[in-house]
């Protein structure tokens, strides 16, 4: 019998132990029962895995008495608070799933109307327009030209909106952006061009759509390839004949 109450003893004091654990940064000390998984992403610096959180769960990021880049910020995680900071009011109305279109529009039109800057990037190089180019309709990408956002920006992957549509494979953003005047000629990091793009996602209607753009397809990329090699390098023969 006090072989067993020992027993008992040791595993309280150890689920004591565990729920007593201390986060301490300089002159910051908090409990693990404080904390969720996103709060123990930032202290650990996964600033992936905030961002993912954040996304899907964008209440929580208040849920303890330390805030989290409160957390990040006392420990350290330079990338963590970068992301938080750069994670705009503007740019949630365009990345959180809401369920009504016309509630997002409504939020994003009284951001804009109250001095929100459209073109603040990201930790990834995006901006709100990058970020609208997930959406069914066009009206919030509107509203954010109508607003000066800037539609030639630049991501970390050297993506404008244009092309970061094409990777997207947003044939209807990919057509307003360029009735408003898109450079049909962008390239990324890779030099790679929108059509090389749309042929190596097999986007044939926004291929058709490029190429009555009288769009250069004899433009290499960094390695010396054209839209005609990513063809025939994803065996996409049935753009051959076109590009050829």
């Amino acid at each position: 019998m006090r072989k067993l109450f020992s027993f008992g003893r040791r595993l309280g004091q150890a689920l004591l132990s565990s729920r007593d654990k201390e986060y301490a940064g300089p002159g910051y000390h908090t409990r693990d029962w404080e904390l969720r998984k996103i709060h123990r992403a930032a202290i650990k610096g996964d600033a992936a895995e905030v961002e993912h959180i954040a996304l899907q769960f964008p209440e929580i990021s208040s849920y303890s008495p330390r805030t989290v880049l409160h957390l990040a910020c006392a420990h350290g995680r330079v990338e963590v608070v970068t992301l938080l900071l750069n994670r705009t009011p503007l740019m949630k109305v365009f990345k959180i799933n809401l369920s009504h279109l016309n509630i997002t529009k409504a939020c994003a039109i009284i951001l804009l109307e109250h001095g929100a800057n459209p073109n603040i990037k990201d930790i990834y190089g995006n901006t709100a327009l990058h970020y609208a180019m997930y959406n069914k309709g066009t009206s919030l990408a509107e509203k954010l030209l109508s607003h000066r956002a800037n539609i030639e920006a630049l991501n970390e992957e050297g993506n404008t909106p244009l092309l970061f549509a094409i990777n997207s494979r947003r044939q209807q953003m990919v057509e307003f952006l360029l009735k408003n005047q898109a450079n049909i000629h962008a390239v990324d990091n890779f030099r790679r061009t929108a059509l090389m793009l749309a042929v190596q996602h097999s986007s044939s209607s926004i291929v058709s759509l490029l190429l009555q753009q009288n769009i250069n397809i004899f433009s290499q990329d960094m390695f010396g390839q054209t839209a005609e090699d990513y063809a025939v390098c994803c065996d996409l023969r049935r753009y051959i004949l076109i590009l050829g």
